[in-house]
């Protein structure tokens, strides 16, 4: 199993992060444009990530096809917030990512908290996982300029 956290500031509250993270338009963003992340036909995304599993097909810069992820969402208890994606594939048995925001300053503190399982290939898919994460932190990073006044 590989494991590690990213951590970045977002100069926006807690509660305006913490609304942001709760909408699937938001991974769509922040995944892109390295990743593409397309519903399994026939399924309704809410507006707000309720829990339950979510079905998509991922894309590698929107053409590669990379297969179908399970999305499993929850809202474990805790102090500030946190959003946990308990997904899997075919590929990965466990794909364990909890975002936490912890209030700092005038903004707060994200975290990507990683837990990753697939066999042999854990080290392969753990690698690209860093990759995809930083790239998401860039992506939230240029989302909250847009909310500055």
């Amino acid at each position: 199993m590989a494991q590690f956290t990213l951590t970045t500031y977002l100069d926006l509250p807690l509660e305006q992060a913490a609304a942001l993270v709760e909408q699937p338009s938001t991974l769509f963003y922040v995944a892109r444009p390295l990743v593409f992340f397309r519903p399994v036909k026939g399924q309704d995304l809410p507006s707000r990530w309720q829990e339950g599993t979510y079905w998509f097909r991922l894309y590698l810069w929107g053409i590669i096809p990379i297969g179908q992820q399970a999305v499993v969402i929850s809202y474990p208890d805790g102090e500030n917030f946190s959003l946990l994606d308990d997904g899997h594939s075919w590929l990965i048995k466990q794909w364990r990512h909890l975002i936490r925001l912890t209030p700092e300053g005038q903004g707060c503190c994200y975290q990507d908290i990683l837990e990753i399982e697939a066999g042999l290939l854990t080290s392969l898919v753990a690698g690209f996982a860093r990759l995809f994460y930083r790239h998401r932190q860039r992506r939230w990073l240029k989302l909250a300029e847009q909310f500055r006044p």
